[in-house]
């Protein structure tokens, strides 16, 4: 699933390609919205928020959520689209560019004054200008007795991080992805971490992992095989994958298992 540096720089190349022109088109392949027309209509902005991303008009605001396989893609008008036009959902186009959502896991048009409600219940946004870590630590210390390698998927903890980062954050800090939130050593310099990761990888990209996707492979401190373990992911909002269990990577010699 695209993480929050993936969602904010789409946002960066739909904002370029988008603002400020005028639509000459739109076609939503989504039942409940197939009669919506902004033609004629000024993109005003385009802006993300954790997995979430919105492209506005003084009247709508178009969401989007990638889930799983979204992605947004932009094209010279008759240009070949590069992926398979059946996997199109909304198609924005101007007079130069037509911006192409495919396999989005969500869309909806909403009035811009409905736009809060999707995101009213998510913790504060890592990517965002209104970021507060201590908002964000105040969330995850409600449970403390939830593993950490949970607590950080949990969107309404802090929004942006997914299963690559919840493994670079532990990995970074020496924490066993199973250690219960009030047991971390160190929990605001957690999240500081985590600010630092995601802002390097969206504003400095590529970001190469140290952990996520190494299996077997050497720690790079310390030598030891990284291993992955699956670890469940059990919150019911709609902003998890809600009882799927994914591996996160970790070295076991660098972040042991916590005592009882």
């Amino acid at each position: 699933m695209p993480e929050g540096d993936t969602v904010f720089l789409t946002a960066a190349r739909l904002r370029a390609a988008l603002e400020g022109k005028t639509l000459t088109g739109s076609d939503f392949r989504v039942p409940r919205y197939a009669t919506v027309d902004l033609r004629d209509e000024v993109v005003t902005s385009v802006g993300s928020y954790g997995k979430h991303l919105f492209i506005r008009t003084p009247t709508v605001s178009i969401h989007t959520h990638l889930k799983m396989e979204g992605s947004w893609r932009t094209f010279h008008c008759g240009q070949r689209w590069t992926k398979p036009r059946v996997t199109a959902r909304v198609v924005l186009r101007t007079d130069e560019v037509e911006a192409v959502g495919f396999s989005l896991g969500k869309v909806e048009v909403l009035r811009i004054d409905e736009e809060h409600q999707v995101i009213a219940h998510l913790g504060p946004d890592l990517l965002g200008p209104d970021w507060s870590v201590e908002e964000a630590v105040r969330r995850l210390q409600r449970y403390p007795d939830q593993p950490i390698g949970l607590a950080l998927l949990d969107q309404r903890n802090l929004a942006g991080i997914g299963n690559i980062y919840r493994s670079e954050i532990c990995f970074l800090r020496r924490v066993h992805p199973t250690t219960p939130v009030g047991a971390v050593p160190d929990l605001l310099a957690l999240v500081n971490e985590a600010h630092r990761v995601l802002t390097k990888a969206a504003h400095e990209p590529p970001w190469r992992p140290l952990a996520y996707g190494r299996t077997r492979r050497p720690c790079q401190r310390c030598g030891t095989p990284i291993v992955v373990h699956l670890l469940g992911d059990s919150a019911p909002d709609s902003d998890r994958i809600a009882h799927r269990e994914r591996g996160i990577y970790f070295c076991p010699r660098c972040q042991p298992v916590p005592d009882d």
